[in-house]
């Protein structure tokens, strides 16, 4: 077991298989490990790389394995696939692991603290009840219109379709009335639990330095700069800002061959919730800068050409880079920076 230098850890619920090799690729063992041998088994080897795809739980058991010295790179499950050799099986994907982990130009994800997890968490978690106060709402609408009761959008449209339900629901059936109170009252619920999850949010943004050097970037508030800084803790692991702004889905993808170059839409290859968070940042911006008619301002330069939605993710685009620049040299954002 001294000989081992690489071990391919493909995670599961309760039955692990690894894969290691010695120095000279020569494999060396290959077994199944349940949940409980896992931690016994890495503590007798010395220090070795080990790979291990960026999957559920793969952050904990990143950092445990840490504890003992090894070496632990996470992998995007999607890269490690291409080293699958034929069929599907866990001693041929943590085969594949192993090989991976070792090429030189594999890109690897950084491992997570358990605070930064815990950040995420709460950021999920919001995007969660945001969702499930949509649906309600939703619901809601759609019920009380069945009797008539219209209002309009948005946050003062609801309150005054509720103000008219309490209105008139006395000449509504019993049974209606129970169902639209039940959606009122978890309607109220789920919004309380989003207050006090942003006020949480809003408190870690303000003890922490980076995310309060990027919630000055136009576009990027609390929300937005605290699940950047957390899902990103390590900004120098992208080469550049297009790498970071590729990494959450906003570059166009590349779809070329013999030597003709062509790109083909947005990619949306990346974090959904983060590349989210920020096009919603820009087209407020791009709403203030059409509001201002500053001509010196670039998105109101590109809003005279392209259509707004373009617009809104090209400069979610830009916000991106700022963002990676200020992590990744430790810098604040100036107006000039902005500019640029």
């Amino acid at each position: 077991m001294n000989q081992i230098v690489t071990i391919g850890l493909d995670l599961a619920k309760n039955i692990f298989q690894i894969h290691g090799i010695d120095a000279c690729g020569k494999v060396v063992v290959r077994k199944p490990l349940r949940r409980g041998e896992v931690m016994k088994f890495f503590a007798g080897l010395h220090p070795c790389l080990i790979g291990i795809e960026a999957c559920a739980t793969a952050h904990h058991w990143g950092r445990e394995l840490s504890k003992l010295g090894h070496t632990v790179r996470l992998m995007p499950p999607a890269y490690v696939k291409a080293y699958v050799k034929r069929g599907k099986t866990d001693a041929a994907d943590a085969e594949a692991i192993c090989e991976a982990v070792t090429r030189p130009t594999m890109r690897f994800v950084a491992v997570k603290s358990m605070e930064q997890q815990g950040v995420l968490m709460l950021h999920k978690t919001r995007d969660l009840l945001v969702r499930q106060r949509t649906m309600l709402i939703n619901a809601l609408r759609g019920h009380l219109a069945e009797f008539g009761i219209i209002a309009a959008q948005g946050t003062a449209g609801v309150k005054a379709a509720i103000e008219a339900f309490h209105a008139m629901q006395d000449s509504l059936p019993t049974l209606a009335r129970k169902a639209l109170h039940g959606l009122i009252k978890q309607m109220r619920i789920v919004a309380s639990e989003i207050d006090k999850i942003e006020k949480q949010i809003l408190a870690w943004h303000r003890n922490n330095a980076a995310s309060r050097r990027l919630a000055v970037i136009p576009g990027i508030g609390p929300i937005t700069a605290s699940a950047i800084v957390a899902a990103a803790p390590d900004a120098t692991l992208f080469s550049s800002g297009r790498s970071f702004a590729a990494w959450l889905g906003l570059t166009p993808r590349s779809h070329s061959s013999g030597g003709t170059e062509k790109l083909v839409g947005i990619s949306k290859q990346g974090d959904s919730y983060i590349r989210r968070l920020l096009v919603i940042g820009a087209t407020a911006v791009i709403r203030r800068a059409r509001q201002d008619s500053a001509s010196k301002n670039w998105a109101a330069k590109l809003l005279t050409r392209k259509p707004a939605r373009l617009v809104s993710v090209a400069l979610a685009n830009k916000t991106a880079r700022i963002a990676w620049a200020l992590l990744a040299r430790n810098q604040a954002y100036t107006a000039h920076v902005g500019a640029a």
